[in-house]
């Protein structure tokens, strides 16, 4: 019986006999009430017993999960793409023109894509380690408006899995209403691989949040946030965030181009503060 359990376990690796939950909750219930039969009569290593029957209620509990819906799926593919495509351009180093440099070492370059546009990349150091950094940009990204003067609110939608989430973000208009109020709808997933971490999106649609009164909406991505410990100094973190914007409307390039860098550097100033009102209390 035991052989024909597995095979029947190994079926449902078929992407339509997955979607089966019946079939998959008998799967799991049928081996474990298998195991616990060879247990008893004391055949093979009890051992290896043990640990399969452990697997099996841990694939049990998994199973009970309730699968992504197919809109779900999107989103997730979404996330993942704006990671790749945003690690594709921080990878490639030619091209990369300077736009700002701050005394304090931080800087802005940019370069154009024909595929995207015009890109920019913020390149800094934070004098806080990488968890706490990674826990005001991800954890508490709602209460970005609390700090941040250039957005007025981030609002999570829905969250898929551990790691996506569909974000509704306001933005402030620029002093003297050069720019006006934009809103995004995006969709953001947040990787760590060993001590790096990756914070990428990119726009998106919608149902529950459509275009907004008084809010142009603008698109974003691809997009991405790394972060990484500073080498040999782990209590300091190196940002860098690629950012790519159309901020629709009838705006001159030259303005676009001065307000995203000046958007950059003054994002890398409020996060400090930020930070350091967190660690002071």
């Amino acid at each position: 019986m035991l052989p024909a359990t597995f095979k029947l376990c190994a079926a449902i690796s078929y992407q339509h006999l997955r979607n089966m939950t019946g079939l998959r909750r008998q799967a799991a219930v049928t081996i474990s009430q298998e195991l616990s039969k060879l247990a008893c009569r004391g055949s093979g290593p009890s051992t290896w017993i043990s640990q399969v029957r452990r697997r099996s209620s841990l694939l049990s509990s998994r199973l009970e999960e309730k699968p992504f819906s197919e809109m779900e799926m999107s989103y997730l593919k979404q996330g993942e793409e704006a990671l790749q495509k945003s690690l594709s351009i921080l990878g490639d180093q030619d091209g990369w023109k300077t736009e700002t440099v701050v005394d304090n070492g931080d800087k802005v370059l940019s370069k154009v894509l024909p595929d995207v546009g015009k890109v920019f990349r913020l390149e800094v150091v934070v004098d806080q380690p990488l968890d706490a950094v990674y826990s005001e940009l991800v954890d508490n990204m709602e209460q970005m408006g609390d700090w941040n003067p250039n957005v007025k609110e981030v609002k999570i939608l829905q969250k898929i899995g551990k790691d996506t989430v569909i974000t509704h973000e306001k933005a402030a208009a620029t002093p003297g209403n050069i720019v006006g109020p934009r809103d995004f709808v995006s969709v953001r997933c947040a990787k760590r691989r060993g001590s790096t971490c990756v914070l990428a999106g990119m726009s998106t649609t919608y149902g529950a949040m459509p275009e907004q009164d008084g809010f142009i909406r603008a698109e974003n991505g691809p997009t991405c946030m790394i972060l990484r410990p500073l080498p040999g100094r782990p209590s300091q973190t190196k940002l860098i965030w690629l950012l790519s914007i159309d901020l629709k409307g009838w705006l001159p390039r030259t303005i676009i181009n001065q307000v995203l860098s000046q958007t950059q550097v003054d994002f890398a100033n409020h996060l400090r503060e930020r930070l350091a009102r967190t660690v002071a209390m």
